[in-house]
C-alpha cells in the first residue's frame, strides 16, 4: 500500500471536522449531523444512493429517533403561539409564587414521577425550556424585579439542573430501570447478589438527601437574588 492510498483512508474523518465546525458556528445540529454523515459516506467511496440508504436503515432501526421529528415541531409551534408567555403569565398571576418554591415543587414532582417509572414525563426540551424555565424566570422577576443577564442565566441553569437532579436520583428507585440492572450485574459479579428491589429501596435515602441538598441550593439562589437587589437600594440610600 503506497502513501497515497494510506492518506486517502483518512478523508472520511473530515466528517468529524464538519461536526466540530458546525457546532462551533452554532448551525442547525440536525443539518450538521446529516451533512457530516453524507460527507463521510461520499469520502469513503460510497455513492449517494448507498449513503442515503444507510441513513434510512439506521433511522428505521432506531425508531425512537422519530420522536424528535414529532416533539420538536410541536414544541416550536407551541412556543411560537405563546406557550412561554402563558407560563410566565400564570406565575405572575399566582399569589405567593417564588422561584424557590416553584423549582422545589418541580424537583419533588420530577423525583416522584421518575421513581414510578415515568422518567420521560419531563425533560429539557419538552418541559424545562418551554415551561419550567420561563416560569422560574417570571417568579424571580416577580420577587426581585428585572434580572440582569448573569442572574437570568443562573435561574435558567438552575431550572435545567433541577430536572437533572430530580431524574437522576429519582429513577433509581424504580427497580425496572436499566441503571438498577447494571448495578445489580456489577455487584453480583463482585460476589454481592442483590435483587433489583433491594437496590431500589436503598436508593430512597440517596433521593431524599438529593432533594434536601438541591432544594437548599435552589432557595439559596433565590436568597442571593434578593440580596443582589437589596444592595443597590442600600447604596442609593447612603
Amino acid at each position: 500500500m503506497d502513501e497515497a492510498e494510506v492518506a486517502t483512508n483518512y478523508w472520511p474523518l473530515l466528517g468529524i471536522v464538519l461536526v466540530v465546525i458546525g457546532f462551533a458556528l452554532r448551525f442547525n445540529p440536525l443539518m450538521v449531523v446529516v451533512g457530516a454523515a453524507l460527507a463521510t459516506g461520499l469520502l469513503a467511496g460510497f455513492d449517494l444512493g448507498a449513503v442515503v440508504e444507510a441513513l434510512g436503515k439506521a433511522f428505521n432501526d432506531n425508531r425512537y429517533i422519530s420522536v424528535t421529528w414529532i416533539i420538536l415541531p410541536v414544541i416550536g409551534l407551541l412556543e411560537r403561539y405563546g406557550l412561554q408567555q402563558r407560563a410566565r403569565g400564570m406565575i405572575v398571576a399566582m399569589r405567593g409564587a417564588t422561584m424557590g418554591r416553584l423549582l422545589t415543587a418541580y424537583l419533588l414532582f420530577r423525583q416522584i414521577t421518575a421513581a414510578i417509572g415515568m422518567k420521560d414525563i419531563g425533560g429539557h426540551p419538552q418541559t424545562v425550556r418551554p415551561i419550567v424555565a420561563p416560569m422560574a424566570e417570571a417568579a424571580a422577576e416577580k420577587s426581585h424585579g428585572a434580572l440582569g443577564e448573569d442572574e437570568r442565566e443562573k435561574v435558567l441553569a438552575m431550572s435545567a439542573a433541577t430536572d437533572n437532579v430530580g431524574l437522576f436520583f429519582g429513577e433509581d428507585i424504580f427497580f425496572a430501570i436499566a441503571s438498577i440492572l447494571l448495578i445489580q450485574g456489577v455487584l453480583e459479579s463482585a460476589g454481592y447478589p442483590l435483587t433489583p428491589f433491594q437496590l431500589a429501596v436503598w436508593a430512597i435515602p440517596t433521593a431524599i438527601f438529593a432533594f434536601i441538598i438541591h432544594g437548599w441550593r435552589i432557595n439559596a439562589l433565590d436568597r442571593r437574588l434578593s440580596k443582589v437587589r437589596e444592595a443597590p437600594k442600600a447604596e442609593g440610600s447612603v
